[in-house]
């Protein structure tokens, strides 16, 4: 027998027991005669004792081990004097009669301890030793968690759970395809699911009528720190249902999430249209935890001779309350911050509402006090707020406030990681314009419902299509996203000549699906939730990677196992990919 108990469960009422543990070795103390190690498993530490006036001998042998050891030892639970109330197991400590090592460890290259000294390069190259540390430990048993009240609530509410297949068809629509060469069809190629989209719909078809799947997906695409190539992703799928039945139920699925992991209530969720999103915070997945809501302000500020308001499209800002005392160098780094290639912005202009009821902006030789004093009632402000504005091309302008309102947010310490502001986007664009192939692409996927009121307009003005569509945001973050499915053969096949398919095509392309539909497909719509994502608002962390076992960095290679690599001619040879 190994252990008898776990490094965390032995607590003062098992005083006297004889018990065997086993786990790694945390650090050691030597005192005198006496030697204390802290030994670690999964569950938490316990403290050993070796009494050199007991065994000599056995005092010797704990001496000799170094950190990470794996041991396990034999012993007799006894009170500890100095008490540890951090730990569960902070009143006992174990008196050791006899220690075996299991495995010898050589020195780790970083400190496993919940403050490491090791960078995330090196962290990410030794992910075992990472793994152990109480952090990363955390985050993993948070996503086991959450899979498995998502898993009790979707059954709960009839879901069944139903695999997708993982080798499919690759399509050009969304991001680039992961594609697997197919040995037994020389010259033809798997793709890698992004989604199980397709296959969700035809379990409705099939009379399936709410499916579910956590499940991995995979896209080849730049990365970010909320982005890796594989993902996973609770898929979720309804039919004989209307947007407002997904919407209510997924809320559900959300409260129960937060109260039975956080034991938070959420509350009502609020709705916003996409275009008021826009329009108030230049982001359709606005952070809605504080205020600054966008001022539109060219009818006050244009035609007075200043070149940079009178030439632009928009001119929109921002009230940061209380920051009328930010000195010209606090200025100066926002000014630089919305310069930043990423942003792109050419500058910034701030109006001062000082405590002694003065006005001080950047532009005063343009502006008078009067005007000066209709710009500061425009944002209601009052003494001691800062206004900040920026100007030019509408869409741009409103994504380069976006950031500026974030940054100075954070500044502010406004976003709070222990505050959950959830929201919902609805009314998206069913199609947006891409310049670079002079088409229309679906802003989501081609087989979103457009508003049935809205459908005339596809022919006519098809950049002002809405569509059925909803997206679940908490805390600035896109967290969920989802529509109501076309159902109908014709409309889907008329959505495809939009987006510029022949019926060749499509034909070629979704043809399956086409012909399901003629075998009377049910109203349906559905849902997927970034679950990596979802598991990092819930451990408060900006990134997914430490909440993923094993993730791949910024280049999209997992360094521990040096993936991707070369493989051998031969292999390619066998896939038909190089001749020999």
């Amino acid at each position: 027998m190994h252990r008898t108990h776990t490094c965390g469960e032995l607590t003062i009422s098992d005083l006297g027991k004889a018990v065997i543990l086993s786990g790694w070795v945390q650090k050691s103390r030597d005192l005198g005669g006496m030697t204390f190690i802290d030994v670690r498993d999964r569950y938490g530490v316990t403290q050993l004792t070796f009494d050199s006036a007991d065994d000599e001998t056995l005092r010797s042998k704990a001496k000799e081990l170094g950190r990470e050891y794996v041991i396990k030892v034999r012993g007799m639970v006894i009170e500890r004097e100095s008490k540890n109330p951090k730990i569960s197991t902070g009143e006992i400590e174990i008196k050791v009669t006899d220690l075996e090592i299991l495995n010898p460890s050589a020195l780790p290259p970083f400190t496993i301890a919940d403050d490491t000294d090791g960078g995330e390069d090196l962290r990410m190259k030794y992910r075992y030793l990472d793994l152990r540390r109480n952090p990363i430990r955390n985050n993993l048993i948070l996503r086991h968690k959450l899979a498995q009240e998502t898993r009790k609530y979707l059954d709960g509410q009839h879901f069944l759970e139903i695999e997708t297949p993982v080798l499919i068809k690759s399509t050009p629509e969304g991001a680039r395809d992961f594609v697997v060469p197919s040995r037994m069809n020389p010259g033809e190629f798997y793709a890698l699911p992004q989604s199980p989209q397709t296959f969700k719909q035809l379990l409705m078809v099939s009379g399936f009528d709410r499916y579910f799947q956590i499940v991995k997906c995979f896209r080849d695409e730049d990365l970010r720190a909320d982005r890796q190539p594989e993902f996973t992703q609770i898929d979720c799928e309804m039919a004989f249902v209307e947007q407002e039945d997904i919407l209510n139920l997924f809320e559900g699925l959300m409260k129960h999430l937060f109260k039975a992991i956080k034991d938070v209530d959420l509350g009502e969720v609020p709705r916003m249209p996409y275009t008021e999103a826009i329009r108030l915070y230049g982001s359709d997945k606005p952070d809605i935890r504080f205020g600054m809501q966008f001022i539109e302000l060219n009818n006050l500020l244009q035609g007075v001779g200043f070149p940079v308001f009178d030439n632009a499209e928009l001119i929109v800002g921002i009230k940061a309350e209380g920051c009328a005392s930010y000195t010209r160098k606090q200025l100066d780094a926002l000014t630089d911050f919305v310069k930043r290639p990423q942003i792109g912005a050419s500058g910034l202009v701030y109006l001062r509402c000082n405590e002694d009821g003065t006005l001080k902006s950047s532009v005063d030789k343009f502006y008078s006090p009067e005007q000066l004093e209709l710009w500061a009632q425009a944002f209601n402000a009052k003494r001691g707020d800062l206004l900040l504005v920026m100007a030019g091309e509408a869409d741009k302008v409103r994504k380069q406030l976006s950031e500026l309102r974030l940054e100075v947010a954070s500044q502010l310490g406004l976003r709070d990681k222990n505050i959950f502001a959830p929201l919902w986007v609805m009314d998206f664009p069913l199609l947006e314009w891409d310049n670079e192939s002079g088409r229309y692409h679906a802003m989501h996927h081609p087989f979103t419902s457009p508003k049935t009121e809205d459908i005339p307009l596809l022919s006519s003005n098809p950049g002002k299509v809405r569509a059925n569509a909803y997206d679940l945001v908490i805390n600035g973050t896109e967290i969920g996203g989802g529509s109501i499915r076309i159902h109908d053969r014709e409309l889907q096949s008329l959505m495809f000549k939009h987006l510029g398919f022949s019926l060749e095509e499509a034909q070629k392309q979704f043809g399956f699906l086409l012909e399901a539909f003629t075998y009377g497909a049910p109203p349906h719509g559905g849902i997927a939730f970034g679950f990596d994502r979802l598991v990092a608002i819930f451990a408060g962390l900006d990134s997914i990677r430490d909440v993923i076992a094993f993730p791949k960095n910024n280049s999209g290679r997992d360094v521990m196992i040096d993936s991707p690599s070369p493989i051998a001619v031969e292999q390619l040879v066998e896939l038909g990919i190089k001749t020999s």
